[in-house]
């Protein structure tokens, strides 16, 4: 019974402490206005910017998503090095966790016709895999076959809006199109991905990419696009196809305590790297077979190994799935910087609390005094005086949510990137809450140690 009387007395000063401390900030409604403000405008500056930061992050996210899971992009960058098409087409067999893999072929500004309408537009050319590759299905008709590759056959699939343009909505299959000046049946539609996404696929048009190697009179293709199952599966590809293309143009050589080159017996060592003295990759090219004389024109020699003499990488073989994760984590770093920036008005707002809280006990201290001689305790003071700067924190927090999130919208309406994230709300409203107590103990301290005789003095 006596536990049970000490809890209730504890609930019932509680109780008359929050009434005493809600009548406290609303004696003086200016100050308390002004404080607020101060908190307000911090909150709503950490949601805002932690809002352009979320909403960006998400932009560039949703862009590399957009282009496939689990696709590993493997591009030229020098002229010497080329692929062929057979490379992509027996890909799924040599590499261990590809699925999928085409050849990639694009030509620009290519020319197409549609009735009495003309214009250029880009052309990107794959195989019958692009629809699993890219994770792109077809929403009208059907996406051209095995066999349509094998045979050139001049047929073509649109992107979203090219098809909305073409007939104004509707279905263009079966249609005819003059692309680079030969007729073209469309067979096809892909879905909507997006603007900004899929690298704007939905502006372009797909064709077999044999048939877009003869619009570019070519026998190489400078991409290749493949497919893993898993994400595991995806970085094995990428460590074989390294290993693969490492071979094909030419590294992996020994270098003797000479500093000559010597290939090894047998096969190509896969797993050597070349690394100079001082750390760095030395890229060389297979040697000239012994006792033959080099009839090359050194200058053409100087130019197939300019891109090496540059130090640029001749290939890339690239993971977007990697992509995804750098540029998510990149982007985090980013929101998290915007909101420490804007976190410094947050400080400024619960000085502004002390400072407060300070003048109200000078002014009250006279309340203090007599409440102390009527048997107040300093715990209630103490809690009265906290419970003041809590008030204020959350009503602070609460307009500064409103005014951050009105201001994200704002932002919305102008097209860039925005959202309200949780997390913004959850770390605006802790630190909110977090410097008004902090800020708030040493008033409340003050209130609670200054002796009844000497309040009502100063009354």
């Amino acid at each position: 019974m006596q536990n049970k009387g000490k809890i209730l007395s504890f609930f019932i000063r509680l109780k008359f402490s929050a009434l005493m401390a809600f009548d406290g900030i609303t004696s003086n409604l200016l100050r308390t206005s002004l404080t607020v403000l101060g908190i307000s405008i911090g909150v709503a500056a950490v949601v805002s910017l932690m809002g352009i930061g979320e909403g960006a992050r998400r932009s560039i996210v949703s862009q590399f998503e957009s282009l496939g899971e689990n696709v590993i992009v493997i591009k030229s960058n020098a002229e010497n090095v080329i692929f062929e098409p057979e490379e992509a087409e027996e890909m799924p067999d040599r590499v261990e966790g590809v699925e999928y893999a085409t050849p990639v072929v694009y030509t620009e500004d290519t020319p197409v016709r549609w009735r009495r309408d003309e214009s250029e537009m880009d052309i990107v050319g794959v195989n019958q895999h692009y629809p699993e590759i890219k994770d792109h299905p077809v929403i009208l008709g059907n996406f051209f076959t095995s066999l349509h590759v094998k045979q050139r056959s001049p047929v073509a699939v649109l992107g979203y809006n090219v098809a909305g343009n073409l007939l104004s909505g509707r279905s263009p299959v079966g249609q005819i199109i003059k692309i680079d000046g030969i007729n073209y049946r469309i067979v096809g539609v892909l879905s909507e991905k997006g603007k900004g996404q899929g690298d704007g696929i939905d502006d372009k048009i797909v064709i077999p990419y044999t048939s877009a190697m003869k619009i570019l009179d070519t026998k190489n293709i400078p991409e290749i696009w493949a497919k893993s199952i898993s994400a595991e599966d995806s970085e094995l590809a990428i460590v074989q196809l390294g290993r693969i293309y490492k071979r094909k143009i030419g590294l992996g050589y020994n270098i003797t305590p000479n500093n000559e080159q010597e290939a090894p017996g047998g096969d190509i060592d896969e797993d050597v790297s070349m690394e100079a003295p001082g750390g760095e990759e030395v890229i060389v090219e297979e040697p000239e077979p012994a006792g033959e004389p080099d009839s090359q024109d050194p200058e053409s020699e100087n130019k197939d190994e300019n891109v090496f003499k540059k130090g640029e990488e001749p290939l890339t073989i690239t993971s977007l799935n990697n992509l995804v994760e750098e540029a998510d984590q990149a982007n985090r770093i980013m929101t998290v910087l915007l909101g420490g920036i804007a976190a410094v008005s947050l400080l400024v707002g619960g000085i502004g609390i002390m400072n407060i809280m300070l003048v109200a006990v000078t002014e009250r201290t006279g309340e203090i005094g007599v409440r102390r001689a009527m048997g107040a305790k300093k715990g209630d003071l103490l809690i009265q005086f906290m419970l003041e700067a809590v008030y204020v924190s959350i009503i602070g927090c609460i307009v500064g949510i409103l005014l951050g999130s009105w201001a994200v919208s704002i932002v919305s309406n102008y097209g860039l990137p925005a959202v309200v994230s949780f997390d913004s709300v959850k770390i605006a409203s802790f630190v909110a809450i977090a410097s008004g107590l902090l800020f708030g103990v040493y008033p409340a301290i003050n209130a609670s140690n200054l002796p009844p005789v000497e309040a009502l003095k100063r009354q």
